[in-house]
């Protein structure tokens, strides 16, 4: 039997804050890469999660959901991100909720270049009671978008999953793969750390947390351990805006930060299959996020 060709390609997952466009990637990758919470604006980098299923090996960008509604050098730096991911594609992933379409996704669709073929990813398709409602729909959007297929799933369905990639290997051209078949993420432990602190930050503090907090990661020190193989020292402080909010990220005789503290370091062991030694800070740095030069310094593009 003949081998079939490798063929490997970049799709960017696109679309508004809060579609499951995170929850779709690690689905995806068949890991935990990109954070994931209620909160929108979760997302704020591009995230690349590489997954190699048979002779194709797909490289999935998740982007952060284009922001309309504050104009802040952290919001401009955000939509540069998604804008230059969409440009530089084989396939187009564009995630919305089934059965609905809003302003914000508007302004994502436009976004799309012609000549890049895009998929409608039609997710939390469990949540439409009525499936008879969708059809309707999909004739819509092909009106809004030349979409070169429609996908209705829901991220949270393996089934539904494995479709996706049947689907997707064909836009994929014919090229050797760009990483070993076992990698998961371009991204370094160091920024996943800060990535899972900060998702553990925003998932204990609820809406009480302005958007504007952010995690550096200061120190990420690796060191031989008889006893566990390997072992990382990281110590990392979460940003903030205002001294209320950082009452608030503390909590009572420091208890919020403790558990932060506790439930980033048990994922980060799991993810990295060591063991974690977490130290965690919190600083008030006002109105970091319409300085340009400070948004640039905490790593953001």
């Amino acid at each position: 039997m003949e081998e079939k060709a490798q063929r490997c390609g970049v799709i960017a997952i696109v679309g508004k804050p809060n579609v499951g466009k995170s929850t779709l990637l690690n689905a995806l990758v068949g890991q935990k890469i990109s954070i994931t919470s209620r909160k929108a604006q979760t997302t704020r980098h591009r995230i690349t999660g590489i997954r190699t299923v048979g002779a194709a090996q797909f490289v999935f960008v998740d982007t952060p959901g284009f922001q309309t509604r504050h104009n802040t050098a952290l919001n401009k730096s955000l939509n540069k991100t998604v804008v230059g991911a969409v440009g530089d594609v084989d396939l187009v992933l564009f995630v919305v909720e089934a059965g609905k379409f809003t302003p914000a996704d508007a302004k994502v669709l436009d976004l799309l270049k012609p000549g890049i073929p895009a998929l409608l990813v039609a997710n939390k398709l469990d949540e439409v009671n009525r499936r008879g409602d969708i059809a309707p729909w999909l004739q819509e959007m092909q009106r809004r978008h030349a979409f070169a297929e429609f996908v209705p799933m829901s991220a949270k369905n393996a089934k539904d999953v494995e479709r996706l990639f049947a689907i997707c290997e064909k836009y994929l051209p014919e090229q050797a793969w760009w990483y070993g078949p076992d990698e998961l993420t371009d991204r370094s432990e160091k920024f996943l750390a800060g990535e899972t602190v900060r998702e553990k930050l925003f998932r204990f503090t609820g809406d009480e947390l302005p958007y504007t907090s952010t995690v550096v990661v200061d120190k990420f020190e690796e060191e031989p351990s008889p006893k566990h193989g390997r072992m990382v020292r990281i110590a990392a402080t979460i940003v903030v805006e205002r001294d209320g909010h950082k009452a608030m990220v503390i909590g009572d005789k420091g208890e919020r930060l403790k558990r932060i503290g506790t439930e980033a370091r048990q994922e980060l062991e799991k993810l990295m299959d060591c063991k974690v030694f977490l130290e965690l800070w919190v600083k008030v740095r006002s109105g970091w996020a319409d300085d340009e030069a400070r948004v640039k310094s905490f790593g953001y593009e």
